[in-house]
C-alpha cells in the first residue's frame, strides 16, 4: 500500500475528529472546495446535525477517495452515530490503505475500546438577561400634523401627545431552548422573549414560539424545513398568533461553482398571522429569496434580496400588499474573544387601493430599514457580554404611520452547551 500521509493530509479535517473525540481545536491548510465542504461538516456538528454531516463527509470522500482525514472524520461519526460495523470497516480500511501515525492510531484505538455506543440526543439552552433604553418605545410617529379628506372636506389636525414618541427604559429576558428529535438531524425547539417597559407598560411585550427544523437531501441538493408557531402578548392582551412554514434549499457545491468560501441557497416561506383583536388584519405572508453568504474560520457575510406578497384574508385598509426585501449581515472575530456584528434589513411594502376612501385616499407605500451594530465578549466559558445599538427608519407617504426609533441594550448571555 502507498504511504498518503502527506498528499492525503491528516490534519486537513483533523478538527473534526478532536471536535468528535475531545472537544479541542485544531486549524490545517485545504483546498477551496474541501474547505467549503468541511466548514458545512462543522456546523453540522455544532448544531448537532450528525447525520447531514455524515452525508457531507461521505460526499468529500468521493471527491478525494485519498483524503485520509476525511476518511477519518466519517469513520468516528459513524461510530457516534451507533453505526459499530459501518465504523469499523472505516477504521480497518484507514489503517489498511493510508498506515495512519501512532496519534491516529491511538485514536482508532480508543473509540474500538469505548465502542460505538450509539446515537443520543443533544439538548442546547441559552438564556440572555438585559437593560435597554428606547427614545421610541410605542412606534409613535414622527409628523405630529396630518390630514383627513380631500378638496373642501380636508381636515388638518395634531396627534394627540399619546401618539407621538415616548422614551423609556426596560428590561428583556429571552431564551432558547433546543433538542435532538432524531439520529437523522431533526431538532425541536422552544423560544421566550419578554420586554417590560419601566413606565410604557401597554407596550411592554412577550412572545412564546416553539418549532421543528429537519434537513433531508433530494440527489445532491440540500433541504432544510422549518415549521413555527407563535403567540405575541403586547400590553397584557394577546395581540398576535403567527403560524410559519419555510425551507431553505441549496444546490451542490460544485454545481455552481463559485469562489472560494462563497456559497448560495433559495429560501421560500409562508406565514399566516392572525389579530384576535382587530377587525380585518389577519392575513397570509408569501416570501421567496435568493441568499449569498460569505464564510470563513473567522468572517461571516450573509446578504439577501426577494420578494414578499402580503394577502389580506378580509376587508383589510389598503387591501393586498407587495414588496421586496434585502438585507445583510456581518459576524466577525475582531480579537481573541471579541466579536462584531453589524446588519441592515429593508422592506418595503405598497397596497394594491386606496387605504381608507373618503378618510386617507391614499395607496399606502412603506419602507422600513433597521440598521444594527454590536458587540459580543466572550468574558468567560459559556459566559458572554453583548452591547446592542439599533435604529429602526419607518418612511410612509402617509404620516400618521411614518416613525423613528432608537435603542441602546446591554445584555448578558449564559449558554450551557
Amino acid at each position: 500500500m502507498r504511504n498518503q500521509n502527506k498528499k492525503a493530509g491528516w490534519g486537513v479535517p483533523l478538527l473534526l475528529a478532536l471536535l468528535l473525540v475531545t472537544g479541542a481545536p485544531a486549524y490545517a491548510q485545504t483546498s477551496p472546495a474541501q474547505k467549503d465542504l468541511y466548514l458545512d461538516a462543522i456546523q453540522s456538528i455544532t448544531r448537532g446535525q450528525r447525520q447531514d454531516a455524515s452525508r457531507t463527509l461521505r460526499y468529500m470522500v468521493q471527491q478525494e477517495p485519498e483524503h485520509a482525514g476525511a476518511w477519518l472524520d466519517l469513520a468516528i461519526l459513524q461510530c457516534k452515530l451507533g453505526y459499530a460495523q459501518e465504523a469499523e470497516r472505516l477504521f480497518a480500511e484507514i489503517e489498511a490503505r493510508f498506515r495512519p501515525p501512532p496519534g491516529i492510531r491511538e485514536i482508532i484505538a480508543r473509540l474500538r475500546a469505548q465502542g460505538c455506543a450509539g446515537w443520543q440526543p443533544a439538548s442546547r439552552l441559552s438564556l440572555m438577561v438585559g437593560r435597554g433604553i428606547s427614545d421610541n418605545v410605542n412606534q409613535g410617529a414622527s409628523i405630529p400634523n396630518f390630514t383627513i379628506g380631500t378638496g373642501v372636506s380636508r381636515i388638518e389636525l395634531q396627534l394627540l401627545p399619546t401618539f407621538l414618541p415616548r422614551s423609556d427604559q426596560y428590561t428583556t429576558l429571552s431564551g432558547e431552548y433546543a433538542r435532538d428529535l432524531t439520529s437523522a438531524g431533526t431538532l425541536g425547539f422552544v423560544q421566550f422573549q419578554g420586554r417590560i417597559n419601566d413606565t410604557v407598560n401597554q407596550f411592554s411585550t412577550q412572545s412564546l414560539a416553539a418549532g421543528v427544523e429537519h434537513p433531508w437531501y433530494v440527489g445532491d441538493w440540500r433541504v432544510r424545513a422549518a415549521g413555527t408557531l407563535s403567540a405575541l402578548i403586547l400590553g397584557g392582551q394577546f395581540y398576535q398568533q403567527q403560524s410559519r412554514f419555510q425551507t431553505q434549499i441549496s444546490p451542490p457545491p460544485a454545481l455552481l461553482r463559485l469562489p472560494e468560501n462563497f456559497h448560495v441557497s433559495l429560501l421560500t416561506g409562508v406565514t399566516h398571522l392572525v389579530y384576535p383583536t382587530l377587525v380585518h388584519f389577519d392575513s397570509s405572508m408569501m416570501e421567496m429569496r435568493g441568499l449569498l453568504e460569505y464564510r470563513t474560520q473567522r468572517t461571516r457575510l450573509l446578504t439577501s434580496i426577494g420578494y414578499s406578497y402580503d394577502a389580506a384574508t378580509a376587508a383589510r385598509p389598503g387591501g393586498d400588499r407587495r414588496g421586496l426585501v434585502a438585507s445583510a449581515h456581518a459576524h466577525t472575530r475582531i480579537m481573541n474573544k471579541v466579536f462584531g456584528e453589524l446588519g441592515w434589513i429593508r422592506q418595503t411594502w405598497t397596497g394594491e387601493s386606496i387605504y381608507s376612501p373618503g378618510l386617507i385616499d391614499q395607496v399606502r407605500n412603506q419602507t422600513t430599514d433597521i440598521l444594527r451594530g454590536g458587540l459580543i465578549i466572550a468574558v468567560a466559558p459559556r459566559h458572554a457580554l453583548h452591547i446592542e445599538l439599533r435604529q429602526v427608519i419607518n418612511h410612509e407617504n402617509i404620516s400618521v404611520f411614518q416613525y423613528d426609533s432608537r435603542l441602546a441594550q446591554v445584555s448578558w448571555q449564559w449558554l450551557n452547551f
